[in-house]
């Protein structure tokens, strides 16, 4: 499962076959950056998340807790203390430096999938199969604080509102504008500015994740890094979508991005975490665990 997954099921009336696609699709809005959203000293102390929401804080936290229930029905987890005693001491620092307003919550998936996903309310998914590729402590801290800025977005609940606003402004013209009865090409075409709202998601996670990772004190250049070694992992169900439905910005987008921020609104660090004694050893301990024979 990833979260494109659960977008998906929340917009299920909406999905229709691509074939014979129709719509035609714009290219990703322009994100317009406002002062705080670039003032790093406003971290804790902003909000983040622009727009409608058809979920309070409190309705998410219900939400997400039931999807976390079903997650822990439906995986297998790893449970190793000290993988995850680690991982929940990252967690924590970025979550402090953040803007998010609820508990963060991080689970590791025991699959050899390379992903990483986060739910409504704060529960975050990484598979061991990523957690294996990572490099350093840095890295793992881009993973986490990409995760916690979709907290601090309220991407799951913000698109699920935009997307249900978006069916109801669109559906009715375009029945009338292409004559199709059916609602076939008007689902098509809130389709289309789904994936589009998902992709600045996408970015806007970048965005502030590096922010956090910043202030927490770990080099945010790693997020970059890991985007190029490993692309878009999460993002496995986009290959062979047809590019408009394409829910993650292209690794090239990303790294322009994330080069201009790092450069321009980020001030030079001459200590900042890469990697530690410690992440080799939680890494060890990872590595065994993928090893041990009872799996």
């Amino acid at each position: 499962m990833s979260i494109r997954l659960l977008n998906l099921l929340m917009v299920l009336a909406l999905a229709v076959p691509s074939s014979g696609y129709s719509a035609l699709a714009s290219p990703p809005p322009h994100i317009h950056r406002s002062k705080s959203d670039a003032d790093i000293n406003a971290i804790g102390h902003r909000r983040i998340e622009h727009g409608p929401n058809f979920y309070s804080p409190e309705k998410e936290k219900e939400l997400g807790k039931t999807l976390a229930g079903e997650m822990e029905r439906s995986y297998k987890f790893l449970y190793d203390p000290t993988v995850t005693e680690y991982i929940e001491r990252v967690a924590r620092n970025l979550a402090k430096n953040s803007d998010a307003q609820m508990p963060i919550t991080v689970a590791v998936i025991d699959s050899d999938d390379v992903n990483a996903f986060t739910l409504p309310g704060g529960y975050q998914y990484v598979s061991r199969g990523l957690l294996l590729e990572l490099e350093g402590d840095a890295e793992l801290a881009s993973v986490i604080a990409r995760g916690i800025a979709h907290t601090a977005l309220r991407s799951a609940t913000m698109l699920a509102t935009k997307g249900g606003i978006t069916n109801m402004a669109i559906t009715p013209a375009a029945k009338v504008a292409t004559g199709d009865s059916t609602g076939t090409a008007a689902s098509q075409a809130v389709l289309v500015q789904i994936a589009l709202m998902r992709r600045e998601d996408e970015m806007d996670a970048d965005y502030f994740g590096v922010q956090y990772m910043y202030k927490a004190g770990y080099d945010p250049k790693c997020l970059m890094n890991l985007v190029q070694r490993i692309g878009n992992a999460s993002s496995a169900p986009d290959h062979g979508v047809f590019e408009p439905l394409r829910s993650f910005p292209s690794v090239d987008e990303r790294l322009a991005a994330l080069r201009h921020e790092i450069s321009t609104t980020l001030p030079p660090q001459s200590d900042a975490i890469v990697s530690t004694p410690e992440f080799d050893e939680f890494k060890a301990r990872l590595r065994a665990e993928n090893s041990d024979p009872r799996k």
